[in-house]
């Protein structure tokens, strides 16, 4: 089945999506409810229609092409192709999808696998889904005018890693932009060997709400929040199928132009996994991060407004897909906007990123607290707490002098006299002795003010098992990057506690946490700095 829709202005894109979210409807109702418009002589309008696309293993996948103004026979434009991300119907990308119609590509988005009318299962980003996008290209270079040589792949959070991944695979593909998505599954929802507890359950539950989860991915759900660490060894190589960086060597050979976006503050996605990957990458590329949490640096963008994220990813396109001379890879390719007032910066790279060199807050003092205690220092909530910081400036906060010293560790620095530009990876290095074989624990910093106010800058957790009670053991831990500016005369503190509603933690009942600096190997946290 085909519905034809001619659009001339984004906002009636727009507007199609709005109404249906409005009115609740379904999918297919959404397609059924825009009416024909019809384009005045002056205007250039494309053209939209909803088509039934045959995925890999004989499913249907729910998709909409829109193809430029005009488009005749004999005449070919570059083909973008747009996978939904988790949870969002075919109808996501609409109003990007016409901006790049309206300037000569062909765009096909479809409904991923297992989510909403497309068929399948939910494989999360699995070989299906991967072979999905190879059958999209095939069919619209078979049924739209498309261009074989010049092929792009992107999309946002789910969509993004399902393009990483595919451009591993289908070396047809020239130009990827993947937007708040991962690289590394492990070290996005299972940092520090921590299950990122509000980050699996809001998927996993939006994933039941919106579609039809596989066996696998049930079993994989459950072990995860269960705790059930015999299967760990499953979880890690499940995760790892589908992953990019461990693929990075197969997407280096087919040699895609790849872009890169996210937000400091994902807790989703942590930016850290997307920096590590980026440097292992060897053809054209580039790395954005911006203030926000997961997805919400592109949402303005998704609804038609104007958003310097989409801006870059037209750019992006129009570089490596049409040859378009507009200077973007003349740029820097690391551009970064830190958590404040202040404009992009740019970089030759992500190691430049604290070219200004370490500062180190020396944990002389020996902590001990107990765990399974919230001290009140937390990093937020998924979803909300970083979208408030990228709208207002207003991360979690804490009272520092007020935390309860028997359940947090709190180290702070002298006040500064000058402003401290923090930007990448914080990097905590200290002793642990437990009491017990297992434990988990959170490292914040924090920005304290006069009043002893802290504002979250970053924080991470770690969760060992199976070492010996009593006995010392070193940590290596890094926060999740960030760029900050700490304003002269604040300081900065070191929290650590032992639980955080955004992880799951694993202090038995009655455990203890000492944390010392042994003369031989002093305990501290590196701080990278902005060269001056």
């Amino acid at each position: 089945m085909v519905r034809t829709v001619r659009t001339t202005s984004t906002a009636t894109a727009l507007a199609a999506v709005l109404a249906a979210a409005a009115l609740g409807l379904a999918p297919h109702q959404a397609q059924a409810a825009p009416a024909t418009t019809t384009a005045t002589a002056s205007e250039a309008s494309s053209e939209l229609r909803f088509h039934d696309i045959p995925g890999s293993g004989g499913i249907t996948l729910k998709g909409n092409v829109f193809t430029p103004a005009g488009a005749g026979t004999g005449t070919t434009y570059p083909l973008i192709v747009l996978p939904t991300s988790w949870g969002m119907p075919q109808i996501e990308y609409i109003a990007q999808a016409k901006k790049l119609a309206d300037s000569g590509y062909v765009v096909v988005s479809y409904t991923s696998r297992g989510f909403w009318l497309s068929g399948g299962e939910i494989e999360t980003a699995g070989p299906a889904d991967t072979a999905d996008v190879s059958a999209v290209i095939d069919w619209a270079l078979a049924n739209t005018p498309a261009d074989a040589a010049h092929i792009g792949l992107g999309g946002v959070s789910y969509g993004a890693g399902i393009s990483l991944l595919a451009s591993a695979s289908d070396p047809r593909i020239k130009a990827v932009v993947a937007l708040s998505g991962w690289a590394d599954l492990i070290e996005s929802i299972y940092s520090g060997r921590t299950q990122h507890l509000q980050a699996a359950a809001l998927l996993g539950g939006a994933g039941f709400l919106t579609g039809r989860p596989g066996p696998e991915l049930r079993q994989i759900l459950g072990d995860f929040l269960g705790s059930k660490l015999d299967r760990e060894p499953q979880m890690i190589e499940w995760g790892k199928k589908r992953s990019a960086a461990e693929k990075v060597d197969a997407i280096n050979a087919n040699g895609a132009a790849i872009m890169l976006g996210n937000a400091w503050g994902d807790t989703i996605f942590p930016p850290n996994q997307y920096a590590k990957f980026f440097e292992k990458l060897t053809g054209p590329k580039r790395l954005e991060f911006r203030p926000g949490d997961h997805a919400t640096a592109e949402a303005t963008g998704l609804l038609g407004l104007p958003n310097d994220t989409w801006t870059n990813a037209h750019r992006w396109f129009d570089r490596y897909l049409k040859g378009a001379a507009n200077g973007i890879d003349a740029e820097a390719p690391v551009q970064i906007k830190p958590r404040s007032d202040g404009g992009y910066e740019g970089y030759a790279d992500w190691k430049s990123v604290g070219g200004g060199g370490a500062e180190k807050v020396m944990l002389s003092d020996s902590e001990h607290l107990f765990t399974g205690i919230d001290s009140g220092a937390n990093g937020g909530v998924v979803m909300l707490s970083n979208l408030l910081d990228q709208i207002a400036q207003a991360p979690p906060v804490a009272s520092i002098p007020l935390l309860p010293r028997a359940f947090a560790a709190v180290w702070q620095s002298p006040r500064y006299e000058e402003e401290r530009r923090i930007r990448g990876t914080v990097a905590l290095h200290t002793t642990v002795t437990p009491s017990k074989s297992d434990g988990t624990f959170v490292a914040y910093l924090y920005d304290v003010g006069p009043l002893g106010i802290g504002k979250l800058i970053s924080n991470a957790p770690y969760t060992f098992h199976g070492k010996q009670a009593g006995h010392p053991f070193g940590v290596d831990l890094e926060l999740f990057s960030t760029a900050y500016d700490v304003p002269a005369g604040h300081r900065l503190a070191v929290v650590v506690d032992t639980v955080d509603p955004l992880y799951i933690e694993h202090n038995p009942t009655g455990g203890q946490l000492t944390f010392s600096s042994p003369r031989t190997d002093p305990s501290y946290v590196s701080v990278p700095l902005r060269e001056q």
